[in-house]
């Protein structure tokens, strides 16, 4: 893996703003930026036989302003040279297949692209860069709001110490060592937020009356918030987060997640996607993707390995 982050420049996509972005994480860990230029559409004019010689040079003309725009960008931020920064520019086709290429083939510490809101057309056909990233990149993935932030910044970071496909608490350890290694080098504060269903939100079968017996709903609904305030409170405490930065709240995490967030005045969420084979490659990834567009603040996807 090399010492580099990889931005995702999309001309759609405030470039300023990823690039600025980019270079703060850079600076801040010591590595070098690698700027990507992203964009798929000018290939239908650069290679396609039935395009004529005037539409060619049309694109021709394209990519030498976005060389331009890229060259730009990497002056405003180089800053004198203080990181080292290097672009490429892209026209292939599908988007998060060249993205996946280019992070293939320099291995960063991190991705960072810019991402806005999705219609529900986009949603429901997982046709968009965005959501293929999260289920096929491997490497953790900072998708960047346009929002400034604050000084000292608020990290929240979404865990689950009772997921049944991390049992080790692999990806939960990612996702907080994420989030002290920004804090601590920016002076950021980070907060810790689990959810948990409680037994009546999970299905009106559990309210059915059992002959002879009624299922004590409050008493299980007791018994599960316990057990997992315990794990929680352990893995806050192997981590060395205090008491009065560590939240559990009943509800699904989807629903919870960006109000919270809000609440708290968050810069970034930090949540996990796991590996996982067969049609759903990432298992948190679906929460990952019904809360990217809720989400007002950055994201930070960690990876299981």
């Amino acid at each position: 893996m090399s010492e580099t982050v990889l931005a995702v420049i999309q001309l759609d996509n405030f470039p300023q703003h990823v690039a600025n972005r980019a270079a703060w994480i850079a600076r801040l860990f010591g590595y070098d930026l690698h700027l990507l230029l992203s964009d798929p559409s000018l290939a239908v004019l650069r290679d396609s036989f039935i395009v004529s010689n005037e539409a060619k040079e049309i694109a021709r003309s394209i990519e030498t302003a976005q060389q331009q725009l890229l060259d730009d960008l990497k002056n405003a931020v180089s800053e004198n040279g203080e990181i080292q920064v290097t672009t490429t520019i892209t026209h292939d086709r599908p988007a998060h297949d060249a993205i996946i290429a280019q992070a293939l083939e320099i291995e960063p510490k991190v991705v960072v692209k810019g991402t806005q809101y999705h219609s529900p057309a986009e949603r429901a056909t997982f046709a968009y860069t965005d959501w293929q990233l999260i289920r096929k990149l491997n490497a953790p993935l900072w998708f960047v709001k346009p929002n400034d932030w604050k000084d000292a910044p608020v990290l929240v970071a979404a865990v689950d110490p009772t997921h049944r496909h991390d049992k080790a608490g692999t990806l939960d350890q990612k996702i907080i060592d994420f989030g002290k290694s920004i804090a601590s080098k920016c002076g950021g504060h980070l907060i810790l937020l689990h959810t948990y269903q409680r037994l009546v939100e999970i299905g009106t079968y559990a309210k059915f009356k059992f002959k002879p017996v009624k299922l004590p709903i409050d008493e299980l609904d007791k018994n599960i918030r316990a057990e997992h305030r315990q794990k929680l409170d352990a893995l806050a405490a192997a981590n060395d987060i205090p008491a009065d930065a560590v939240h559990q709240l009943p509800g699904r995490t989807h629903d919870i997640l960006p109000t919270f967030a809000r609440t708290r005045g968050a810069d970034l969420v930090i949540m996990g996607a796991l590996a996982r084979s067969g049609l759903r490659q990432r298992t948190l990834g679906s929460t990952a993707e019904r809360v990217l567009d809720h989400l007002h603040c950055d994201i930070l996807i960690a990876r299981s390995d």
